[in-house]
């Protein structure tokens, strides 16, 4: 076996899976060391990578994140951390000369962001921003019509997103929770979306509206409706046994493994009260977006839906697409939330397992459904997995397909967030270049 990188990741929560996981099954990569404050937490990594048949990577506390570097030779750094400390690694992975693969969003405000791009020109490196989305083939083929002209020029976007009761209420349980973490769903979740229209589009956003409040989950909500209980954390609470936004660490294994054994650690509770206090995020949102070419888009987001899925209309001078996915996995009748499969953030074997479809409507013509070849729905519809190869393996798609998201993109998504963020609280219409300087 020849290697020819030597990674470390950083932040070892349920998200950073995915890339222990898929390093491991890549002969070319090592997994050389782990840097995070929890180490119940890496030691779970540490025997994924056992269970791959790879070496155990050495083990570092964030403090100890430069020596790591040198130490361990590492040439490639995956940030998985909590959004709001990304910038620090980021940076100074690229100041010694590391390429960088981060977890979206990019960052959380304006001030890291630039950061990070004049670290980027400064330094000449290479960072990379793993927006999965983009490798869905689905998405991938949305693009080519578009690209095609399939509708004529895009005048307007129409996109409804739905998180349901289930995977929408998993924001409220955790650090997402709170907006100095995350920079709440605009910047956290939206970003995926913002990222995908500015690609799909080949345009940059311009102007940003928006309306947002916390209207279902935290405790005046709960209250209200009469679905609280009174509990701060599920585990170990009587209140949480029968609450159907309950999430029980203690039946799943893995989420056991990673948060409940490791609590003892540094006291993080990933099973907290959706309708409990100190939530600064919202979870209802509507975004008015202009971008350079002139076409808009609205933007719903819905965090406490009964179904799960997303619906992307294209209106265009030639006609209209419309793209639906639905979630299928979510269609089962309302349970006891436990910590079942896709119950939980970063679940990705199940994540988007539903079915789409893209329909075109022609001026002047019948519509037609346009065929979706077969592909493996399983995380992110396929998504995930093709990402990796693109960061890892050097692969490239067809022509115009996927191309993995650069600090630049990263940027545009997080401006648009940052914008709509900062029209809720000013009750007005935002310029981008006020929020995020992109040159």
């Amino acid at each position: 076996m020849t290697v020819h990188a030597r990674a470390a990741i950083v932040g070892t929560g349920n998200r950073a899976q995915q890339f222990t996981e898929g390093l491991a099954r890549r002969e070319h990569i090592e997994v050389a060391a782990f840097c995070d404050p929890n180490r119940v937490r890496m030691a779970h990594h540490n025997r994924l990578l056992a269970a791959a048949g790879r070496p155990q990577a050495a083990v570092y506390a964030p403090d100890r994140f430069a020596e790591m570097l040198r130490a361990e030779r590492v040439d490639t750094v995956v940030v998985t951390t909590v959004d709001a400390l990304h910038d620090g690694y980021i940076v100074a992975a690229l100041r010694a000369g590391c390429r960088v693969v981060t977890e979206k969003p990019m960052t959380t405000d304006a001030e890291r962001c630039h950061r990070i791009l004049d670290t980027v020109a400064e330094t000449g490196g290479d960072l990379s921003v793993a927006f999965n989305y983009r490798f869905n083939p689905v998405h991938e083929l949305v693009h080519r019509h578009l690209r095609e002209g399939i509708v004529g020029d895009v005048v307007s976007v129409h996109f409804e997103w739905l998180l349901d009761v289930r995977h929408g209420a998993d924001y409220f349980r955790r650090w997402h929770r709170e907006k100095a973490n995350s920079g709440g769903l605009m910047v956290h979740k939206a970003g995926h979306h913002f990222d995908l229209v500015n690609w799909w589009l080949g345009s940059r956003p311009r102007r940003v509206f928006g309306l947002g409040r916390l209207a279902f989950y935290g405790r005046e909500n709960g209250e209200r409706t009469g679905y609280r209980r009174d509990y701060e954390r599920a585990h170990g609470s009587p209140a949480a046994a029968d609450d159907p936004f309950a999430l029980h660490l203690a039946d799943n294994e893995g989420l056991r493994a990673l948060y409940l054994d490791a609590e003892q650690e540094d006291g993080y509770h990933r099973d907290r009260n959706v309708f409990g206090d100190g939530i600064t995020i919202e979870d209802d949102m509507a975004v008015l977006v202009r971008y350079a070419t002139g076409a808009t888009m609205s933007y719903h987001l819905t965090a406490y839906s009964p179904w799960e899925g997303y619906r992307v209309m294209f209106n265009g001078t030639g006609g209209r697409l419309e793209l639906e996915v639905e979630e299928s996995l979510w269609q089962r009748p309302q349970a006891k939330v436990t910590s079942t499969k896709g119950a939980v953030h970063g679940d990705t074997e199940m994540e988007h397992a539903g079915g789409a479809r893209i329909r075109v409507r022609p001026l002047w013509q019948p519509p037609y459904d346009v065929e979706i070849p077969a592909f493996d729905h399983t995380g992110h519809g396929g998504g995930d997995a093709r990402m990796l190869r693109a960061l890892f393996d050097g692969e490239t798609g067809p022509a115009g397909g996927a191309q993995t998201a650069t600090a630049v993109d990263g940027a545009l998504a997080l401006a648009t967030g940052l914008a709509a963020n900062t029209a809720f609280e000013r009750g007005e219409a935002v310029d981008i270049d006020d929020v995020v300087r992109l040159g």
